[in-house]
């Protein structure tokens, strides 16, 4: 299927490793102008020699900013004006008992997972519906759906996300701009990995054993069973991008492996 992306500028936060980088070189594979993300300069120059090394011929550039604060924001906005694609990714996660997490913990986990992608998509949306073609994606999660109880508050955000991302396609209804959410279920991404190491170690066991127990004890649902790999969950963000899902729109997509238990 031609996705007809071909020279079409597109923006993924928070790209430089993880779901985000696997969405970024999928764009960049189908003939995106893909602008890369993260906090730090060296790792944003990492990701964009490893994208001209495994998709030859990329367009990409890459812009160092902490895309969480209004203060990256605006970098972000004044190196790259405008979009055709944004791809709401950043997001932050940490498995915390719910007593333990402070007013701080809430704060931060809402403005880099919520207010980001609303700052992002304030700035962005105006021009694709002044040229009647758009795409925003929000990298939500099943969390969203079925509240983590290891992490609470990450969970919220991922709800808030839902209600922005239908939001805002109500509000560019029948502007040729489309508005979606992706909901990925646990995906091995380097955070998961480490946190898997992590609790291999702590419980004694080999890795292999702790991603089963995790599945058995926490993921019961999943009929996976098993992490989905970034690039089984950006071939359904890079898809949504495309001329081919334009009738998709204000929509919740799960790329979960089968863990929310549920028809719709």
């Amino acid at each position: 299927m031609n996705l007809e992306l071909r020279n079409r500028r597109a923006l993924v936060t928070g790209s430089t490793q993880g779901i985000g980088f696997a969405i970024a070189r999928g764009l960049a594979a189908e003939g995106a102008h893909v602008v890369v993300n993260g906090r730090k300069a060296e790792s944003v120059e990492k990701t964009l020699a490893r994208l001209r090394a495994e998709v030859p011929g990329a367009q990409v550039e890459g812009v160092a900013a902490d895309a969480s604060t209004a203060e990256g924001a605006q970098t972000l906005f004044s190196r790259v004006p405008s979009v055709d694609i944004l791809v709401n990714n950043l997001g932050i996660f940490e498995p915390k008992s719910f007593f333990e997490i402070t007013d701080a913990d809430w704060m931060r986990f809402f403005e880099a997972n919520v207010l980001s992608g609303v700052r992002f998509s304030r700035h962005y949306a105006p021009g694709m519906r002044e040229r009647a073609w758009g795409r925003i994606l929000f990298i939500s999660s099943e969390s969203g759906l079925q509240i983590p109880q290891e992490m609470i508050h990450y969970g919220m955000t991922k709800t808030a996300q839902l209600s922005v991302s239908r939001g805002l396609a109500i509000e560019l209804a029948q502007t040729g701009v489309t508005v979606n959410a992706v909901l990925p279920g646990p995906t091995r991404t380097e955070g998961v990995q480490d946190f898997l190491a992590s609790l291999a170690r702590a419980q004694g066991v080999t890795v292999e054993q702790a991603e089963a127990d995790f599945f058995k004890s926490a993921r019961p649902t999943s009929l996976l069973r098993r992490f989905a790999t970034p690039e089984e969950v950006a071939n359904l963000a890079v898809y949504l991008c495309g001329a081919g899902a334009s009738a998709t729109t204000g929509a919740a997509l799960r790329v979960d492996g089968g863990v929310v238990n549920s028809i719709s």
